[in-house]
């Protein structure tokens, strides 16, 4: 049986296809929403600071970064990177998105749990990622040969990925929900603007699912494979 090419693959398809349905979802809606200005018409940038000093959170640190749909915080750094179309937007998917980003921020003030967890997996998912497979590839193809440790080792590293990726789903959510909450709060949005700002981070929130969909259903094709192999 070879490795890329075998019946296990149909676990990951149906993933694959959420992924890929997830991914055009969330650029189809973010392109709706960043064509639909604000009523309140303030920047993506002047939101999130005024959302972080209304939180007391004056020390971090809001950065314009190039690229789309590229919005992060940075905990280590404590800075709040946003895109062009974000930064300086005052649509309402830039608003939306803004507000999401600057509710990680709070999260971090706030010590919330999941995020603390997730920034603490990050080393480990990226040596996971890129470690996991060539190693698993190795010790499947030197199978009999006393390589097998090396897929259970490539395993084990792929699990930290995927405890990434889950842990990602609560931090991502929650911090939309603040987003929408401090934008009605704060009435940078109406309540029906909301509502489409609402569907773009909806949106984004799906491709986290997708991905974490896609991990689990790899994780699951390794280990048939290892036993398949052992057999």
């Amino acid at each position: 049986m070879m490795f890329f090419w075998d019946p296990t693959y149909i676990l990951i398809f149906p993933a694959m296809l959420f992924a890929l349905w997830a991914q055009s979802r969330v650029q189809s809606v973010f392109n709706t929403y960043s064509r639909v200005r604000a009523r309140s018409g303030v920047s993506g940038a002047e939101v999130a600071r005024h959302i972080l000093d209304g939180s007391g959170l004056s020390s971090v640190r809001i950065e314009q970064i190039p690229g789309r749909l590229q919005d992060h915080y940075d905990p280590r750094a404590k800075v709040l990177r946003l895109s062009p179309e974000v930064y300086r937007g005052s649509s309402l998917a830039a608003l939306g998105v803004a507000a999401h980003e600057a509710g990680h921020a709070i999260q971090h003030a706030n010590g919330y749990v999941p995020l603390a967890i997730r920034t603490s997996l990050v080393p480990v998912a990226t040596f996971g990622s890129n470690l996991a497979f060539p190693l698993f590839l190795i010790g499947f193809i030197f199978a009999g040969t006393g390589l097998e440790w090396l897929m259970t080792l490539g395993i084990w590293l792929f699990v930290g990925a995927v405890a990434f990726s889950i842990v990602t789903l609560p931090v991502e959510y929650d911090a939309s929900r603040r987003a929408l909450a401090l934008l009605e709060r704060g009435g940078y949005m109406t309540t029906d603007e909301l509502r489409h700002a609402s569907q773009v981070l909806s949106a984004a929130g799906m491709t986290y699912l997708a991905a974490t969909a896609v991990a689990v259903t790899q994780l699951l094709r390794l280990l048939i494979l290892r036993g398949s192999r052992r057999d």
